[in-house]
């Protein structure tokens, strides 16, 4: 527990562009990096009017068609229990034209077989509710399921049903038995409940405004449904950027910085709600660089989604990816000039890989198969000890996952849930000098060029301030010495610029921008 005190937790939040990052950072590690596609239609969470368009009695699913390109997958086995009740009662409001039927007064009709055929309650061109559980990732389609749940911070809400649920993370028998009760008290009728982590210690008033809250999110979306056109998004998760905010922000956190005054002010409500002692760790971040820049995510980010990363006196992790699974090669590098003997090396070696291993699979969002080759080690005791190091640096990841211990050969199998697609990065540059065809033109003439370019935007827009970003080598150079180039530019153009180093740029690459940050085209 003093371990877990001890980690400063930073939150990083790019809203400025037209896509938005969010990195988490632990001791200064980057740990988890997400990026919220503006134009995602098709996000986890995502309560749908679709419509069957195949039955698949081989495979016992159907498919369904809920606007993606390609049809999406429901299984007999993700219907849910409920299924009937949840048919039954979409049905009712489908005949009643104009009006609502109350959801608390609605009865249910009793569990559909689990063992049974998707044939006997789907058919091609039926109407039915669906939940994306899974997003398009790659050819296939979104997955889904019927068994509908809206989850709040505290609480998810489950239509359909009357069980109240907590999780297996409060551990303490009292508090689980005070949550139960309590939420029995005021659970609505026809509605199931989870009671999530965040729950602990938390009192009525807040759990029945949640309650109230998810309960009118689920209801509205029947109204006037029976003018519906299929496909059609019935309820949307909250937007990407608070869905992860809900799920991941605690009291835990150091600091939280944002560069949009909005979601600024959406992120200090929230932990007033939760902790109002600490609404000072939002700050609003207004410098003139890009926050990623800044705050060094930029360089992290270069350094880390490559398919090689080093961790760790020169040992070094290799990450390749297949169809079927990835596959993480271990290698000690130069390491063992330094060790004192080969098994020393090899253990010191694949114990400090498993901690950057772990982080890599949050950071990449790795899903699926994950066999990990680590370096040979004959002593039982190692390969124990190393087992349990992976589980340790694993806890941290709230992702469903299982490990498996060492085989014979060295192999650790993994396995991750994945739902969203794995976050890829190319951080490898096509060279912008000769861009690949392996011939350049003189060097000595990029700086002329550069120059040129400048003065035509100047005078085409009539600048007298600009900023040139450019790759830090060529910032520095620019910015060497007291009667510098830029200087002398400067000078010369009768405009004053202001060089600004980015680590992500190319060697060669450049943007100009306005002394208000917008960019002008080149």
């Amino acid at each position: 527990m003093n371990k877990e005190k001890e980690v400063v937790r930073e939150l990083i939040i790019d809203a400025a562009s037209k896509d938005i990052s969010i990195a988490l950072l632990e001791n200064k590690e980057l740990v988890e990096l997400n990026t919220v596609k503006s134009n995602l239609k098709f996000s986890v969470g995502d309560i749908f009017l679709g419509k069957v368009k195949k039955v698949m009695p081989g495979l016992n699913a159907a498919f369904v068609d809920i606007g993606h390109e390609k049809d999406a997958f429901l299984h007999y086995l993700d219907l849910g229990p409920q299924f009937s009740s949840l048919n039954k009662y979409f049905k009712l409001q489908f005949s009643k034209k104009g009006k609502s039927i109350s959801f608390q007064k609605f009865k249910r009709v009793p569990d559909i077989n689990k063992d049974g055929k998707i044939a006997e309650v789907l058919e091609s061109g039926q109407k039915v509710l669906v939940q994306i559980v899974k997003e398009p990732i790659s050819t296939k389609g979104p997955r889904l399921t019927s068994e509908i749940s809206i989850p709040g911070r505290n609480i998810v809400l489950i239509p359909f049903s009357d069980k109240v649920s907590i999780s297996s993370k409060i551990e303490s028998v009292e508090e689980r038995n005070r949550l139960k009760r309590l939420l029995l008290s005021i659970k609505p009728k026809n509605y199931g409940l989870i009671i999530r982590t965040v729950a602990q210690e938390k009192k009525v008033a807040t759990f029945d405004g949640e309650i109230r809250g998810l309960v009118k999110k689920f209801e509205s979306a029947f109204n006037n449904i029976a003018d519906v056109r299929v496909p059609k998004l019935l309820v949307s998760e909250l937007n990407r950027t608070s869905a992860i905010l809900r799920d991941i922000l605690n009291v835990s956190f150091n600091s939280i910085i944002v560069n949009d005054e909005s979601l600024y002010r959406e992120t200090r409500e929230y932990i007033k709600t939760i902790a109002p002692e600490k609404t000072k760790i939002a700050k609003l971040y207004s410098g003139a660089q890009p926050i990623f820049e800044q705050m060094g995510i930029n360089r992290k980010i270069k350094s880390l989604f490559g398919k090689t990363v080093s961790f760790k006196n020169g040992a070094y992790l290799i990450i390749d990816h297949t169809e079927a699974l990835h596959v993480i090669d271990v290698n000690s590098g130069n390491r063992s000039r330094a060790a004192s003997d080969q098994a020393t090396n090899a253990f010191e070696t694949n114990m400090a890989a498993a901690g950057e291993i772990a982080r890599q699979l949050r950071l990449r969002d790795m899903g699926g198969i994950i066999v990990v080759d680590f370096i040979d080690m004959n002593n039982p005791g190692h390969r124990q000890m190393l087992y349990e190091r992976m589980k340790e640096a694993m806890a941290k990841d709230s992702t469903k996952h299982n490990i498996l211990t060492l085989s014979k050969f060295g192999l650790m199998q993994i396995t991750r849930q994945r739902v969203r697609p794995e976050m890829s990065i190319d951080v490898s540059e096509k060279c912008p000098t000769c861009h690949g065809t392996g011939k350049i033109g003189p060097s000595l003439v990029y700086m002329d060029a550069l120059k040129n370019h400048i003065g035509e935007r100047v005078k085409e827009y009539k600048l007298n301030k600009l900023i040139l970003q450019v790759h830090p080598f060529i910032e520095a150079y620019l910015n060497k010495g007291w009667n510098s180039l830029r200087r002398k530019w400067s000078k010369n153009l009768n405009c004053k610029i202001t060089v600004t180093g980015m680590s992500s740029f190319q060697i060669l690459q450049y943007t100009l921008l306005t002394e208000k940050g917008e960019e002008i085209p080149v």
